[in-house]
C-alpha cells in the first residue's frame, strides 16, 4: 500500500500575498463531497464524545451523516445523542461498548476521541474491522504503540486522518509559515521554540464515589487498576459538569497513566508544525535534553510515587537536537505559538496571529503562486474531516497521517521520559530506540491490564 500524501489534484492556485491573510477555505473536491446525494455520503460514528469528540463530530455533518455514537459516561452518551439528532434529523444508536460499533457492516470510519490511554487499542481494532480511522491527538501513550499503528495501517489499508488539524485549519496560517521557511524568507533555519504552556498543581484528590453514569473499570481499561479520585468542585461542559480535579473526565490529561501532560497535548500541535517546517517529519533528534522542569510529585525510577495528585509536569524547558544543527526548544514559558529563527530573520505564529518582518515583507515581496498548495499537497481542504473523506475516497493517507505524526510525537514523549528519569537521552532515529539506557527504553512500551490487551 502506497503511504503518500495525497498528491495534487490540479493546478496550483494562487498563494497568499499578504502577511496573515485568510486562506482559501474550500476546494472544489471539498464542494462536491457536501453536495452530494445522501447514499454517496460516508458513514461515520464517534467513540468518545467530551470535549474534542464533540468538535469533531460537529464539524463533520457538513460532509458525513452519523450512525452510532460510544461513551462510558451514560449522561454524556444521552446529551449527545440529542445533538446529533437536532443536527442530522435521525437518531444515531447510543452505545456503552465501543465494540458494538466495530461491529457494524454499515459503518465506513470512526472518530475516536477517548482519553489517549484508549487510542491505540481501538484504533487497531477498528482498522481490522474494516473502519477508516480518523484519531485524535496525541495519537499514543507510548512511542511502541506509534510503531503498531504504523504497522496496522500497512497491513489493513485503512485510511488514518491524526486530528492535528492545524496542518489544514487555523486560518492556513500554519501552512503559510511553513511556506516561509521554506522559500528561504528566515535564510536557514537556527532555532525553533515551541512555547505549549504548562498547567497548575493539584491538591491532594481523595478517593471519591464513582458518578453513577460512569464505568470506571472499563473507563481505566488497559491502565492500571486504581480507585476513582474527585474534589467536589465542578466545572460545567459538554454533557453537564464533571469534577475539576479528578483522575477521569476533564482532568486525565494530567495523569502519565493516562496522557503526556501539556507535552503531548499541545506539542503534538506545535512541534508538528515545528518539524514539518525544518524538514524533520520522517526523522527525530539525536538528543532530548530536560533543562527546567518541575514534577508536581516525587518520582522514583520514572513512576510517581504517590496517587493523589497530579503526576505530569507543570512547567519545563526541553531541548532537542534537530537534523541540520537546528536547535528545537519546548518550553512552558511565553506564548502559545511558535518561534522561528534563521540566518535572516525570525516569525511567529499560532492560531491567532502570524507576526514579524518577513511577514510584513509579503506586502510587497510575497510568496510564489501556489505556494501554500504546495507545501499541502494540493488544494487545501475546507476543514480537517473534509481531508480524511477526500482520503477515503482516493484510498491515500491524508494531510495527517500516521508516519509524520508519530516521528515529531516521539520527541514529546522523549521529553517526558527525559525530565521522568532526570537525565538527557541520546535517540537513533532510524532505529527508534534510545541509546544505551535499558531503563529508558522500558517506558517506550506499557503492559496492558489483563482484559484490554490489544488482539492482533
Amino acid at each position: 500500500m502506497s503511504i503518500s500524501r495525497q498528491t495534487t489534484r490540479r493546478q496550483l492556485l494562487q498563494g497568499m500575498a499578504a502577511a496573515g491573510a485568510v486562506g482559501i477555505l474550500s476546494s472544489s473536491s471539498t464542494r462536491a463531497l457536501s453536495n452530494e446525494s445522501p447514499n454517496e455520503r460516508p458513514v461515520f460514528a464517534t467513540i468518545g464524545l467530551r470535549n474534542q469528540g464533540w468538535a469533531i463530530t460537529n464539524k463533520s455533518f457538513r460532509f458525513a451523516d452519523f450512525a452510532a455514537l460510544a461513551d462510558l459516561d451514560s449522561k454524556v452518551l444521552g446529551t449527545h445523542v440529542e445533538k446529533v439528532e437536532q443536527k442530522q434529523g435521525k437518531k444515531p444508536a447510543a452505545h456503552k461498548d465501543y465494540r458494538r460499533i466495530l461491529d457494524r457492516k454499515d459503518i465506513d470510519a470512526v472518530m475516536i476521541a477517548t482519553p489517549d490511554h484508549w487510542h491505540t487499542k481501538i484504533a487497531v481494532e477498528a482498522m481490522h474491522a474494516g473502519k477508516d480511522v480518523y484519531c485524535e491527538k496525541p495519537l499514543t501513550l507510548t512511542i511502541d504503540e506509534g510503531k503498531l499503528i504504523e504497522k496496522v495501517v500497512e497491513e489493513t489499508g485503512r485510511v488514518f486522518q491524526v486530528g492535528t488539524m492545524q496542518r489544514t485549519e487555523s486560518g492556513q496560517r500554519f501552512l503559510q509559515a511553513i511556506a516561509l521557511v521554506k522559500n528561504g524568507r528566515i535564510g536557514t533555519v537556527k532555532k525553533v521554540t515551541c512555547g505549549i504552556n504548562g498547567m497548575k498543581a493539584s491538591p491532594v484528590i481523595p478517593v471519591a464515589p464513582v458518578p453513577a453514569e460512569l464505568d470506571w473499570d472499563f473507563w481505566l481499561g488497559p491502565a492500571p487498576k486504581v480507585d476513582y479520585r474527585a474534589l467536589p468542585e465542578m466545572r460545567t461542559g459538554y454533557g453537564g459538569g464533571a469534577p475539576l480535579y479528578s483522575n477521569a473526565h476533564y482532568s486525565f490529561r494530567n495523569w502519565h497513566e493516562y496522557s503526556g501532560g501539556k507535552l503531548t497535548d499541545w506539542g503534538a500541535h506545535h512541534v508538528d508544525i515545528a518539524c514539518w517546517a525544518i524538514g524533520a517529519s520522517h526523522t527525530g533528534p539525536s538528543k532530548v535534553t530536560p533543562l527546567e522542569y518541575t514534577l508536581p510529585v516525587e518520582y522514583q525510577d520514572g513512576h510517581p510515587v504517590v496517587e493523589d495528585q497530579y503526576n505530569a509536569a507543570t512547567n519545563f524547558k526541553i531541548r532537542a537536537d534537530m537534523p541540520n544543527d537546528v536547535e528545537m526548544i519546548i518550553t512552558s514559558e511565553g506564548d502559545n505559538g511558535i518561534l522561528f529563527e534563521g540566518t535572516k530573520g525570525r516569525f511567529f505564529v499560532n492560531r491567532g496571529r502570524i507576526t514579524g518582518k518577513p511577514v510584513e515583507d509579503l506586502q510587497n515581496s510575497p510568496l510564489p503562486d501556489g505556494a501554500i498548495e504546495e507545501v499541502y499537497g494540493g488544494e487545501v481542504s475546507a476543514n480537517h474531516t473534509a481531508n480524511f473523506i477526500e482520503g477515503m475516497k482516493s484510498r491515500k493517507q491524508p494531510i495527517s497521517d500516521v508516519w509524520s505524526h508519530n516521528r515529531m510525537l516521539e520527541i514529546c514523549h522523549l521529553a517526558n521520559i527525559a525530565m521522568r528519569l532526570d537525565r538527557e537521552l541520546a535517540w537513533d532515529p532510524v532505529k527508534r530506540e534510545i541509546v544505551d539506557d535499558a531503563q529508558a527504553n522500558s517506558f517506550l512500551t506499557r503492559e496492558n491490564r489483563q482484559g484490554f490487551t490489544i488482539d492482533i
